[in-house]
């Protein structure tokens, strides 16, 4: 698969774009590249490497010859359409929720559990994006020290509900800056200068889909039970995603153990300047690749625990990029 014919599925969303300048600013070899979108959406017409591509409507048979789907349409439209594209020939990299906790689909961090890749049987899972930004930290800590337990509280922006929730966020800020009524149609309560649990749904336990979605694919890639809890909090935030790990380790460490791990790990940058209080932020890592970490410090409450602050893109490591560098994994086996 030196070349591969390529097919995006939900080409005009925020991921699809996201999808788009990344396989043009990778170089990413393609013999050909085929955007998917809904009815609403077909003719529409996209530049991508100087060349002008026209969107077509997503049906069965748009799959005929194409190698690798990368898909970010919906779970709905995965849990419809994959199967085709796995008919006809195709290797699915799903970014939605789907298929992630299948047994017979492998889910897929590349700087994690590569390998997994190979046993797929068609289908190949991109995890949760809140779940990518803490795993790329978490993952070098574990096995160095031995993660005992993890409890995460995450700050999500509006670009983890998709471009209309992006949208709907700004129309609904510049409205109440004008004093003036707004009614929200695509997040279901008052987004602008407020701030909520996410906004997934309710499950029995008391924690949100959100959340249980953190935790069980956490274990998954890690292929072990791992003890991670999870509180996610939605904040009117544009784009970039924030969390606040408090790790127990097995063993003892060292402030400036932990920080020579992260350093050296694939997908993360320290990002600090504490003589001025200075930490990572969402303006800060917005359009950029990595999962930035800083502020480390001993949890003195307990033996053995550490704090640490992240922040990333989840529009790109978290979806976009996760995605591709799966297909470029896929190149190489």
């Amino acid at each position: 698969m030196k070349k591969p014919n390529v097919a995006i599925m939900g080409a005009t969303g925020a991921v699809g774009a996201e999808l788009l300048d990344l396989l043009a600013e990778r170089e990413f070899p393609l013999n050909s590249l085929k955007l998917l979108a809904s009815a609403r959406s077909a003719g529409k017409k996209i530049t991508f490497r100087g060349e002008e591509l026209t969107v077509e409507e997503l049906t069965h048979d748009s799959f005929e010859g194409v190698d690798i789907v990368l898909a970010s349409a919906g779970g709905s439209l995965s849990k419809e359409f994959a199967p085709s594209a796995v008919k006809a020939g195709a290797i699915v990299v799903d970014n939605t929720s789907h298929y992630r906790m299948d047994p017979e689909v492998p889910l897929v961090v590349p700087e994690i559990n590569p390998e997994d890749i190979k046993w797929n049987k068609g289908i190949i899972a991109n995890p949760n994006c809140s779940t990518i930004l803490m795993v790329l930290a978490l993952w070098p800590l574990h096995k160095k020290f031995g993660v005992k337990r993890t409890v995460c509280s995450t700050y999500q922006a509006a670009s983890g509900a998709g471009a209309l929730a992006m949208q709907e966020l700004e129309q609904e800020t510049a409205a109440k800056l004008k004093g003036e009524e707004f009614t929200n149609t695509v997040i279901d309560q008052p987004y602008a200068f407020n701030l909520f649990p996410h906004n997934s749904p309710m499950q029995e336990n008391g924690y949100v889909e959100e959340e249980l979605k953190m935790m069980n694919e956490t274990s998954k890639i890690f292929h072990e039970d791992s003890k991670v809890t999870a509180t996610c909090i939605r904040v009117p935030i544009m784009r970039a995603h924030s969390e606040s790990l408090n790790i127990e380790f097995n063993n003892p460490y060292t402030i400036e153990e932990a920080y020579e791990v992260l350093k050296d790990s694939p997908g993360v940058e320290v990002f600090e300047n504490r003589d001025e209080n200075l930490w990572a932020t969402p303006l800060d890592v917005s359009g950029k690749d990595p999962v930035y970490v800083g502020r480390l410090r001993r949890d003195v409450t307990i033996d053995n625990g550490l704090e640490l602050w992240l922040v990333g893109d989840q529009v790109r490591k978290g979806a976009a990029l996760n995605a591709v560098q799966i297909a470029e994994l896929l190149l190489e086996n």
